[in-house]
């Protein structure tokens, strides 16, 4: 996807584009699998290529989230980790199909943030233990740390696909 540079600024150009191109290797991860496959867990962990495509997409709208609402919408209680949980897993009544499109409209949402929100501001991080006491973070690490996650979502996609069977995303 190329987004025209003369209404964005370069860097929400590289930010959106750079988001395309990792959102493309995990959608292209999943083409032509079944349900059936989409859930198989393969590797030595228990991801599957559906769940990851469910997991990306939910942490995506939970980070764009925090972009709107700031540091309630990443407090978690135990309904919300439990959902959390669940985002891993590919239940047997949801279809890849259905996560697919469920990504789509995150991507779009975030996108739309991603060219219009302020990048400077920033909110504070919710109590846990993974992050840093009375830390906060700009839009834009919001928006870096979502671009990694989708990038190394991709990759475990890609190495649980080949061993399903034998298709890469590169090469």
């Amino acid at each position: 996807m190329t987004v025209a540079t003369t209404t964005l600024s370069r860097e929400r150009t590289d930010l959106l584009e750079t988001l395309a191109k990792h959102r493309g290797f995990l959608r292209f991860t999943a083409r032509d699998l079944t349900d059936e496959q989409a859930r198989l867990t393969p590797t030595a962990s228990a991801l599957s290529v559906g769940g990851l495509v469910k997991h990306v997409a939910g942490v995506e709208r939970g980070w764009a989230d925090f972009i709107v609402r700031g540091t309630v919408a990443q407090e978690l209680s135990p309904e919300k980790y439990a959902e959390f949980a669940a985002d891993f897993v590919l239940a047997e009544d949801e279809t890849l199909e259905g996560v697919l499109e469920a990504y789509e409209k995150v991507a779009a949402a975030t996108d739309e943030l991603i060219r219009t929100v302020d990048l400077d501001a920033d909110h504070a991080l919710p109590e846990a233990p993974w992050f840093e006491a009375g830390a906060r973070w700009s839009n834009r690490r919001v928006l870096a740390h979502i671009l990694a996650e989708t990038a190394q979502h991709a990759g475990h996609a890609d190495i649980i696909r080949e061993t399903i069977d034998g298709q890469k995303t590169m090469g």
